[in-house]
């Protein structure tokens, strides 16, 4: 506190003295010399000294750091000053990438662009890691959901097992990268089964798919999130809701269907 006084009565005094050296004269003065004082002329080397004195406090008044000084300026100091600062900013744009050549800049700039978002490649190659792969929309004239089949399979997606038939509808968390109406295939088969035959993966049945439509997205029911600690007045209720998405299982492939068909026949 004392200090911003202390700046605060400096920056008043500067002030009247730097009005005071305008054309117009204060009330004071042209009293002084009606009374016949003689009132000392300031010269420029005065006038410079309160000006940086008066820039100095404004400087650090405000949180400013910079170097005041009460010397009168020279131009050569001045050129000295410049040359330094010059120097300085050359130092600060060649670390932080950037040079004075501006071939060499746009290819530095170039370099410290940050790619956003993910490519096609790195799209596919996670969602096989979930589990699914996206082939393409379904086509407004294409019926691809057909009638009961006897036969079901155990499917993969994410972290979680599946038991569908065709025909069949399930919900998973949210599938990524994929849209309302996109067919895909569940490459992840664990086991394929029929009234007369079952097949299990090690872990996965080679050459088996399912197939799936994706019907919408959706939020689950809401969960109640309730927390307390006894005798510390504290009480927390949040509620979730997971994103899900619905599937629709339109065909499996990997096992005969002739000969099951035949049998239950």
């Amino acid at each position: 506190m004392a200090s911003r006084r202390c700046l605060g009565a400096l920056t008043r005094h500067l002030r009247s003295r730097l009005f005071s050296a305008s054309p117009l004269e204060n009330p004071q003065t042209l009293s002084l010399r009606s009374l016949g004082f003689a009132i000392p002329q300031r010269t420029s080397s005065d006038l410079d000294i309160c000006r940086r004195a008066f820039r100095c406090s404004i400087s650090i008044r405000f949180g400013g750091v910079r170097r005041c000084s009460s010397r009168p300026t020279n131009p050569s100091d001045e050129e000295e000053d410049e040359d330094d600062e010059s120097e300085e900013e050359e130092e600060e744009n060649k670390e932080g990438g950037v040079s004075s050549d501006g071939e060499n800049g746009d290819v530095r700039a170039s370099k410290c662009v940050v790619q956003r978002g993910k490519s096609d490649e790195e799209k596919v190659e996670e969602a096989a890691e979930i589990g699914y792969k996206v082939i393409e929309p379904l086509d407004s004239s294409e019926n691809p959901f057909k009638s009961y089949e006897p036969f079901f399979a155990v499917v993969q997606i994410g972290s979680h097992q599946f038991k569908v038939s065709n025909g069949d509808s399930i919900f998973t968390e949210r599938l990524k990268y994929c849209e309302v109406n996109d067919k895909l295939i569940l490459n992840r088969v664990l086991m394929l089964g029929s009234r007369t035959e079952t097949v299990v993966g090690r872990p996965i049945v080679p050459d088996a798919a399912v197939h799936a439509v994706v019907e919408e997205h959706t939020l689950d029911a809401t969960v109640i999130i309730f927390k307390k600690k006894r005798r510390k007045n504290y009480r927390r209720t949040k509620g979730h809701r997971q994103e899900l998405t619905k599937l629709r299982i339109t065909d499996i492939q990997g096992i005969d269907k002739s000969e099951n068909v035949a049998a239950v026949a």
